[in-house]
């Protein structure tokens, strides 16, 4: 929603899996929220502690909201949950609607949720579960960009 704890998360760790495939020139990576809260804020510190004790550097990401030009400069246009789907699918011009879908539709593993949670009024738990859940679904969304587009 705020681009601030979810959406960086995956950017961070889907751009770490596209430089590991050594795909980063091919590939555009950004993250957004669907709200203007956090607009040039960096990600959560929790967030990036957990992050960074992986091995992923959000440091210099900052919050934007989406704006009607990503849905045509991005193939993908992914969620974290459905309540912003339904907001992407809103601002989203009606011929770019099918880029739109959850990034939990890439994850190889069964999850509990189809969603990914947001971890912002939880404690750090909650932000390891977001980390587990992004790496999984980053790996299939990688997996499925290499089958089909590249």
């Amino acid at each position: 929603m705020g681009n601030i704890c979810r959406s960086p998360t995956a950017e961070a760790v889907f751009r770490a899996r596209v430089e590991e495939a050594g795909l980063a020139q091919h590939i555009l990576i950004d993250s957004v929220g669907t709200h203007d809260y956090h607009i040039g804020k960096p990600p959560d510190t929790r967030a990036q502690r957990a992050a960074s004790q992986r091995g992923y550097d959000m440091s210099m990401l900052r919050g934007r909201q989406v704006e009607v030009a990503d849905f045509s400069r991005f193939d993908f246009v992914l969620a974290m949950d459905c309540d912003n789907l339904g907001i992407l699918r809103r601002l989203c011009p009606e011929m770019q609607r099918g880029r739109l879908g959850l990034f939990m539709e890439y994850a190889s593993r069964r999850h509990a949720e189809g969603e990914v949670p947001d971890p912002y009024y939880g404690g750090a738990d909650g932000f390891e579960r977001v980390l587990d859940m992004v790496e999984d679904a980053s790996e299939g969304l990688l997996r499925h960009i290499q089958k089909t587009l590249i």
